[in-house]
Formats: C-alpha cells, structure tokens, sequence
C-alpha cells in the first residue's frame, strides 16, 4: 500500500479562494482529503510535510504550447524544421518537457511539432510510463493546414524541390476530412486547424480554409471523440472558427467584440497567447521602447475577450520563447487586465473544463488527481511569487 502523505501549507489556493489553515491528503496517485486538519480524520499513519511560509495550488496548465521548438533567436523556424532531425529535437523537448515540469506546469496541450511528426505521441506515452519527467500531455500531433499555406514557404526556396512541410497539408472537404481522420489514427488527442496564415500576396495573414471546409473537419473529429482548436488571427478566420463549432480558438490578436461575442454564445474558449507576440518583438525589434504592432493587436483582441466575457484559459505558444517560462503569460494576463485571482483560475480550474477533465484536474478536491505545486510566497496576492516554486507533484509523485 502506498504511504499516505499529508501536506501542511502555511495557505491551499483553489477554485479561486485562499483557506488558510487548510492540509491536504494525498494517497496513491489522488487527493484523499482537503479541509481544516481537525476534517482531514485519522493520519498517524501519515509523513508529514511541512510548508510554513508557503501556498498549496493545483499544478498550473498551459494549453497552447510546443515542446518541439526552441527560441527563434537560438536558431530559426525554418532551420529548425529543414536542418534539426526528429530524433535531435525529440531529445530537446524532453529537456523542454522536464523544464515545464519544474516550473510548476503539471498539464500541457501541445498543439503541433512543426514538422516533428507524432513525436508527440511518443513523447507523451514516455512521460506516462515514467521514463522521462514532464507534465500530463495531451497533442495534436501534425496541424493540418491548407495546401501551400504554411513553412517552410515555397516562395522562399527552389520551386523544384521538395523539402519537409510544419504540418499536414490539405485542400477540399475531401482531403481536410481525410487528414484529421490520419490525425486521429496516429493518436492525436486534439485536432488543430490553421484557419488564417500569412497567404496574401505581400505576405498579409488572410482565411486559409472554407467555411464548408471548417465545418466537415469539425464534425470529423467531434464524431472521432476528439476536439477541435483552431488557430486564428483574422476577425473572419475566427467567426467561421465559432461558427464550426470548434472548442478553442489560439491567438486571435484582430478579434473583434462581435466575434468574441460569437464565440461566447457558441461556447468557444480563448487562449491569448500575449507572450509569444512580447518574445518575437524582443527577437525581431531589438531596442524596442513601446509594445510592437502586434504585441498592440494582441492587447486589443484581449480586452475585447475580456469585455465579451468569453471563457479564457491560459496559453502561452511556449517554445519560440524559453521552456521553463510558461509563467510569464499569467504575468501578462494580469498586466493588461486580469485579477490575479482570474488568472490563476485560467490557469487551472478553467483550462480543466476545456481540456473536459474538470472532474480529474485543476482544483484540489477529494478524487482529483494530485496534481500540486508548493510555491513560497502568496501568489493569489502577487503571481511573481509564482516563479518561486519548492517542489511539485504529479500523480502524487514529487518531483
């Protein structure tokens, strides 16, 4: 049997409310009990842990990452995907995963590996079997983008030669459908869609697939049992991203009130993504006094998520920034609007519900798997103490 341990925080942080006086018991790989020590019965057969002067939160989750990339100004996109093997870049994102881990992200979505294949599958099962240290992955294995609409662009090399593609490519109801059925059998949890790129004749990001397209490919993975997210820069990319009954729209930085309203009545979540838009402009406009165009758009489309009242969770598209820094995005959030209660809460509770595990992650509870960070400091007060973490847990294992 499994010893059980009891964790005596100096506060617990959960489903947005700070108990003080609070332990929590964990057994095997759960949570057995969370309250005032007198509820928690019986534990003289329980180690003890002591935590003065620190908070107990469910581990944090980032639902737009990708382990499989590394920052831009290290080595490019394209030099990644054209010049680093699967098996190299397979080896850095268990770095990558090990890095997140101890950070305090006990959970990621990653959302494609850019021309990695489904290292990601492989990945995720080795995290599972407890070869590797990282957080509970759910991926997407390849994105799956309209023919020509994605990198390494064609343009930008010999037209007679064919080199790898960041993700899969498609074109018709036919084809789209076909591809998230590959994806699905090669064990993508999520589906991920590219609904805009930067296809215009000047390179301007425009809608890549059809409303018609949008919708035979969600209703191909909705009947496979799996979810859709799509990413989406454009005001127009977005409303027939809502409009196809996808889960989650990425990014969408020219998001109107209108359509984040569209996206509210349809029940599509947010993911940001304002530190990846800080990262480039610090990569591609050295020296930099006020926030770039884009890290502007990336403000505007928040506060209209925000106006709107649109489910938002966290995620940052960790990897062209450092692994390991994932915390930077809740940072953001509170900066441009957010309470730090808010962002903890997208952090954890609400990116449960969109992952549909609300019931197994992101709150500490009786039955919840015990997924927890001990962090010195009081992060519902200040989230930079968040940077501060002592240790982790995963499946009531500590890391």
């Amino acid at each position: 049997m499994n010893k059980r341990t009891l964790l005596v925080p100096e506060q617990v942080w959960t489903d947005g409310e700070t108990h003080r006086g609070w332990c929590v018991l964990v057994g095997g790989d759960r949570i057995a009990a969370a309250g005032p020590r007198q509820s928690i019965g019986d534990v003289s057969d329980c180690e003890v842990v002591a935590l003065s002067g620190c908070t107990l939160l469910p581990g944090l989750m980032d639902l737009h990452s990708h382990l499989f990339l590394h920052p831009y100004n290290e080595t490019s996109w394209d030099d990644q995907v054209l010049r680093e093997s699967e098996a190299y870049r397979t080896a850095l994102a268990v770095a990558h995963a090990e890095a997140t881990l101890m950070a305090g992200f006990t959970t990621l979505r990653d959302l494609g590996t850019e021309g990695a294949g489904y290292a990601d599958v492989s990945l995720k099962r080795a995290i599972d079997d407890g070869i590797v240290k990282g957080p509970r992955l759910f991926v997407a294995g390849r994105a799956i983008v309209a023919t020509g609409a994605y990198g390494p662009m064609r343009r930008n090399y010999r037209t007679d030669c064919c080199f790898p593609q960041g993700a899969l490519e498609a074109s018709g109801v036919g084809e789209i459908v076909r591809a998230v059925r590959i994806e699905a059998a090669h064990g993508a949890d999520w589906i991920k869609l590219y609904g805009d790129y930067r296809v215009g004749p000047n390179g301007e990001t425009r809608p890549t697939f059809s409303q018609e397209e949008l919708n035979a490919a969600v209703a191909t993975a909705h009947d496979l049992g799996r979810p859709v997210a799509v990413h989406a820069m454009t005001d127009e990319a977005m409303q027939r991203a809502a409009r196809a009954g996808v889960q989650t729209i990425e990014h969408g930085y020219a998001g109107s009130r209108e359509t984040f309203a569209l996206m509210r009545e349809n029940d599509v979540a947010f993911l940001p993504t304002l530190t990846v838009s800080e990262a480039l402009s610090e990569y591609f406009v050295p020296g930099e006094s006020h926030p770039t165009e884009s890290m502007q758009m990336a403000e505007r489309g928040f506060r209209n998520a925000l106006a709107e009242g649109v489910t938002i969770g966290c995620g940052s598209d960790v990897g062209p920034y450092p692994h390991g820094e994932n915390v930077r995005e809740l940072i953001w959030m509170a900066r441009l609007g957010m309470s730090p209660a808010e962002v903890l809460l997208a952090a954890t509770a609400v990116n449960a519900r969109i992952l549909g595990k609300k019931n197994e992650l992101g709150s500490i509870k009786a039955a919840h798997l015990a997924d927890l960070i001990v962090v010195e400091g009081s992060p519902p007060e200040d989230l930079s103490s968040l940077k501060n973490v002592r240790w982790v847990m995963k499946g009531g294992v500590r890391f």
